[in-house]
């Protein structure tokens, strides 16, 4: 698993060798003929105030608790009777009107940890801190499990590192950050002319090269000349038209990975909660909306999840600390649609905050299982009983 920025900063021809087959090549030349299953995940970092997010409005104990960040009942987004969205999620409510969102309440895992470090290390790697890990995460386990090899399993859209979720002994993982990655410079004189009869290794890679450079052309054309939704222009935008654009190109890669930061809000919560939401909600949107308009909405899923939610009852600099529990998000045209799960309960608390309700193994195997195809018990170490998110099955 390499970054592209990285790939692209290598310029010796023999330290290209190992990396343009895999890559190049492989990304560009795939027919329009798949019609396998695409996982987009969208990881919301920091701990989402999933009481904020999901607000419990017809409980009175909500107001008791959040005098300050209370959600005001006339202007929530109401789901049912009890909860609503939050006001800035116009989108999403648009998207659960249409049954194109599944909102799962209450998700999280026993003895929850409210470290940013160690509860999202749980979630990427589907193991508990009892259980240990040997570094490979869910979805790279997955694509280990595949029965067939692939040049890409997963792309990561964003800077830093790989998501461990995406590792594996033999997954595939490609970092992009920009679509400027995905430009090559044209190649040196001194390879323009490579020897195509001679079996040297220095006439192998020049020819590789070579090769993967006409790819590159090709791919930009091809990126060029795809006309795309209108996304919002925030960062989260911009990884959502880049998700859709790869995703178009109709290659082998089942999962697509980004993620919107900021969520940590210890204090100041409510503006800058409200403009993650909206900002998190219409790039949902626009991504769904583009996947519909370019008929490959039958083929995507997005899940959402945070680390952890945050505490009931918020603190003194108008914010909220680390908590437990909180909701997930299924989107697309072949979830279930509506609400999963029951509003976890203001009086039956975890020390403060929110207890789980469903164990969100049980949302990874379902996606395992009966959308990706792969065997959950195989990936996970162990079974968990499936849940009805998705539609028809």
């Amino acid at each position: 698993m390499i970054s592209r920025r990285h790939f692209l900063n290598r310029s010796a021809i023999v330290s290209l060798a190992p990396w343009l087959p895999a890559f190049l090549p492989g990304s560009v030349s795939a027919t329009a003929t798949s019609n396998e299953k695409i996982l987009v995940v969208i990881q919301l970092s920091g701990g989402n105030d999933g009481l904020n997010t999901v607000v419990p409005f017809a409980d009175e104990l909500y107001a008791r608790q959040r005098k300050d960040l209370r959600i005001p009942t006339d202007r929530v987004l109401k789901l049912n009777n009890q909860v609503g969205l939050h006001p800035s999620m116009r989108s999403a409510m648009d998207l659960f009107q249409d049954g194109r969102l599944t909102v799962v309440q209450g998700v999280g895992y026993p003895n929850p940890n409210r470290s940013h470090f160690e509860s999202m290390s749980i979630w990427h790697h589907a193991r508990l801190e009892s259980d240990g890990h040997d570094g490979h995460g869910w979805l790279g386990r997955a694509a280990d499990a595949r029965t067939m090899a692939t040049d890409t399993d997963s792309y990561w859209i964003g800077s830093g590192e790989i998501p461990q979720a995406l590792l594996g002994r033999r997954a595939n993982a490609i970092a992009l950050e920009n679509e400027s990655d995905l430009s090559l410079t044209e190649p040196s004189a001194a390879t323009s002319a490579p020897d195509t009869s001679s079996a040297n290794i220095e006439s192998f890679v020049s020819r590789t090269i070579h090769q993967s450079f006409a790819a590159a052309r090709s791919l930009d054309s091809r990126m060029t000349t795809q006309q795309s939704a209108t996304y919002p222009s925030t960062e989260l935008g911009r990884q959502m038209r880049l998700a859709s654009r790869l995703i178009k190109l109709d290659g082998d890669a089942r999962v697509y990975y980004v993620s919107q930061s900021g969520y940590d809000t210890h204090s100041g919560q409510l503006p800058t909660h409200a403009q993650l939401l909206r900002e998190f909600s219409d790039a949902l949107k626009a991504f769904l909306e583009d996947m519909r308009d370019a008929k490959l909405d039958e083929r995507i899923v997005v899940l959402v999840f945070s680390e952890f939610g945050r505490r009931v009852q918020e603190n003194g600099s108008s914010g909220t600390d680390h908590g437990a529990a909180g909701p997930v998000f299924l989107a697309g045209k072949q979830v279930a649609g509506g609400l999963v799960g029951e509003q976890p309960s203001l009086t039956d608390l975890d020390d403060g905050d929110l207890k789980m309700d469903i164990d969100f193994r049980r949302v990874y195997a379902t996606l395992l299982d009966a959308w990706l195809g792969i065997d959950s018990k195989l990936v996970l170490g162990a079974s968990f009983e499936p849940m009805a998110l998705l539609a028809n099955r």
